[in-house]
Parts: C-alpha cells; sequence; structure tokens
C-alpha cells in the first residue's frame, strides 16, 4: 500500500467509524498513513481459521506488547498463555454464554501484578507506603495498556483478536485456574487467531461526545446520542421479557439494559481478597 492508498483506507475507515469525520485534518505528508488505516478501521474478530497460532508468534506477540508503557516502570502486568487443553476447557465452562469462544485457537488472560512491587518492598526492606485504591488501579491500568498494545501487533500481521471480558464474570475461579496469588487479579481474556471473515467497523460515538479541547464539555450530549443510535444495530435484543421489544433499539439502550442488571457484584469483594485495600 503506497501513501495515496493509505490516505484513502484512512479517510475511509475514519468516515465509517465517525459521522464528524469531516473535522479530521489528515496532512498529506505524514508518513504511516497504512498503520492508522489498520487501527482505524480494526475489528473485534469471533470466527477464526481453525488452524494453529504458532507459539512462538504468540511468545513474539506478547515481548512487543509487555514493550508497552507502564506507570512509573512498575511493570506491573503478566500474561498467561492458557495451552493446555483441560485448563481452556475449563475456563471455557466459565464463558459458556458466548458460544464463539469455543473455537478460538489462542486465548491469553492478561493479569494485573502488584505482588512483584510489594515482592520488592521485602527484599530491599521498605516500607510499602501505597497500600490503597492506586495499587489496585495502577496494575489495572497496566494490564489494559499491553492488552491494546498485543492487539495492534497482532492485527498488524493478519490475524484477528477479541476482548474477553467476561473472564471476571467469575474471577475468582479464573484466578484459581490460573494459580494467581494475592496481589495478581485477571483483567480480561483476549481470543487470537487467524480471521475467518473480515471484522466489521463498528461506528463509535462522534468525536463531538468523546473529544474534549481544555475543558470537558457535554453540550449536545443527548442530541448526538441519539443521532447516534440508528448508527448500531444489533442481532439480538437484551432481556426482552424485562423490557419488551424496541422498534428504535440502539447503542443507548443496549447498553443501559445491559446495566440495569447486576453484573459482577463480588468483584470488589474478589478484589479485597486477593489483599487490596479500595480506599
Amino acid at each position: 500500500m503506497d501513501r495515496s492508498q493509505g490516505l484513502d483506507a484512512l479517510q475511509s475507515a475514519l468516515a465509517a467509524r465517525f459521522s464528524d469525520a469531516e473535522s479530521l485534518r489528515i496532512d498529506d505528508p505524514l508518513t504511516g498513513l497504512e498503520s492508522l488505516a489498520k487501527i482505524a478501521s480494526r475489528g473485534s474478530v469471533r470466527h477464526f481459521k481453525p488452524e494453529p497460532v504458532d507459539p512462538a508468534l504468540l511468545r513474539l506477540l506478547a515481548a512487543v506488547a509487555l514493550s508497552a508503557p507502564t506507570k512509573s516502570d512498575l511493570q506491573q502486568r503478566d500474561l498467561v498463555v492458557v495451552t493446555e487443553k483441560d485448563l481452556r476447557a475449563k475456563l471455557g465452562r466459565l464463558i459458556d454464554d458466548q458460544a464463539w469462544t469455543a473455537g478460538v485457537p489462542s486465548l491469553l488472560v492478561f493479569c494485573g501484578n502488584n505482588r512483584r512491587q510489594r515482592q520488592i518492598h521485602d527484599w530491599r526492606g521498605h516500607a510499602f507506603a501505597n497500600d490503597h485504591l492506586d495499587a489496585f488501579f495502577n496494575a489495572a491500568v497496566d494490564a489494559g495498556i499491553a492488552l491494546a498494545t498485543f492487539v495492534v501487533a497482532a492485527e498488524a500481521l493478519g490475524l484477528g483478536t477479541c476482548p474477553i471480558s467476561a473472564l471476571r464474570n467469575d474471577a475468582e475461579q479464573v484466578s484459581d485456574l490460573l494459580g494467581l496469588p494475592d496481589h495478581v487479579f485477571p483483567v480480561a481474556g483476549l481470543a487470537v487467531g487467524w480471521p475467518a471473515e473480515a471484522a466489521p467497523i463498528s461506528p463509535r460515538l462522534p468525536l463531538s461526545v468523546t473529544l474534549h479541547e481544555n475543558r470537558f464539555d457535554e453540550d449536545g450530549v443527548r442530541e448526538a446520542v441519539t443521532a447516534y443510535d440508528p448508527s448500531r444495530r444489533y442481532a439480538a435484543q437484551r432481556f426482552v421479557e424485562d423490557f419488551g421489544e424496541d422498534t428504535a433499539y440502539g447503542w443507548s439502550e443496549d447498553k443501559t439494559r445491559q446495566y440495569a442488571k447486576p453484573e459482577r457484584t463480588g468483584f470488589g469483594a474478589f478484589i479485597r481478597g486477593k489483599g487490596f485495600r479500595l480506599d
């Protein structure tokens, strides 16, 4: 792909993603536009070819992901590559409401790890003086950054990926199965494989809603969300038995129905059980 093709691909992807993409300026002299186009046009893959991903390639991508930024160089994120069939099956049963996960060629679990920091305090004889919410938050964010970097790296090579946050629905069982010690916790799984089909580009909320300059601004947000809703349609509506059918079902209705039901109510207790203080 030459530079002009990269420019066209990027403009096309952003136009599909944002209703107000015309507000973006893309300077022709910029290099690397094809890389930006790949990121802008990415989508989560849930249908994979049957062939496996080379373990050496997964290890390489993990090394690239672990090269990502990390808060204060604390490096509070670890990856678990799940290869044992029995372990895969047990993890799969925890997310069996998402049938597509059964055919995932490779599964990784990204973990926050505040344990090492506490260990080196013991080894060096210094008090750990920051035993509060920020200790958990920093490790969780580090894991999220590593996951995002892995996604970009994998998809640059033609692989498909899809994060699996549903693993946190049974965080304690996941932790037990993976042998995670105190102060180490699962953030999300990641499905990795060679895509069987191209992933669609999901429209995002307009930039006018999510991109701010100098100060947070909510002017017009309700109108913008209402205008955005028709661009998002779902194969099935959530909890029809409780909320009924909605002929105008879109993003805001789907997300409010999702969070109108209790979800992961025990996660805070699980994290506290891992030794974190969240005050």
